[in-house]
This record gives structure tokens, sequence and C-alpha cells, in this order.
């Protein structure tokens, strides 16, 4: 199982984008998935995540921004991302689980086994 994330680009700060993740051979909604973001000289941080209930979860600095959801097939993750800031530059990377776990232990990342490659978002003027 091979993630790969879709979406990055630059933007102006104040600006929307949409991550995608696809990935074959996985069963999206079995186990919580979730983004993920890593910034220049910094520790990799959940942003959003969605369990398999169908719950989420998101970090401080992005609830009432960003949005995580799955496409109607079942077989999309999408982060929409609106009213970016500066501080929303990273490599924004897409995790799949394998366990159950709770929101918060996905957040922290614990049961994400696959990962993809990441996607560059950058948020500057």
């Amino acid at each position: 199982v091979h993630p790969e994330e879709s979406g990055g680009g630059s933007v102006q700060p104040g600006g929307s984008l949409i991550l995608s993740c696809v990935a074959s051979g996985y069963n999206f909604g079995s186990y919580c998935m979730g983004w993920f973001r890593q910034a220049p000289g910094k520790d990799r941080e959940g942003v959003a995540v969605l369990n398999s209930d169908d719950s989420t979860m998101y970090a401080d600095a992005v609830e009432g921004r960003f949005t995580i959801s799955k496409g109607n097939a079942g077989k999309t993750l999408f982060l929409h991302m609106h009213s970016l800031e500066p501080e929303d530059t990273a490599m924004y990377y897409c995790a799949l689980g394998v366990v159950s776990v709770t929101r918060q232990q996905c957040l922290l990342g614990y049961g994400m086994d696959y990962w993809g490659e990441g996607t560059l978002v950058n948020v500057s003027y």
C-alpha cells in the first residue's frame, strides 16, 4: 500500500487548497486515516484525522480552517484547507492506519503504518 498525495502548491495567505490521497489495496474507512505535516526545522505533527467511526479530530492550529473527509466512493482522503497562513507552510503527508486507535492516538501517529511521500504546501506573498 503506497498512499499518493496531490494538490499541494503555492498560495497567498488567505487562500485555499485541497489535498487528496489515494491508495490502492487499502480499505478506506477500516481504520483511522489522517494528514500530518512537517515544516522545515520542526518535528512532524498531526493535522487532522478521520477515524473508522467517521469522527474527526484536528490540531488546534487548524481547527475551523481545515476539514478532513472521504470521497463519496470511499477511495480518496481529502484535506480542505482554507484561510491558509504562512505558518501552514510544510510538507503534508497522508497516513493510513492498520489498527484500531482513538482519535487522540491517531493524531499522534499511533498505528499509522502507511505513509505517502508528501505534497508541499507553501503559503507566502
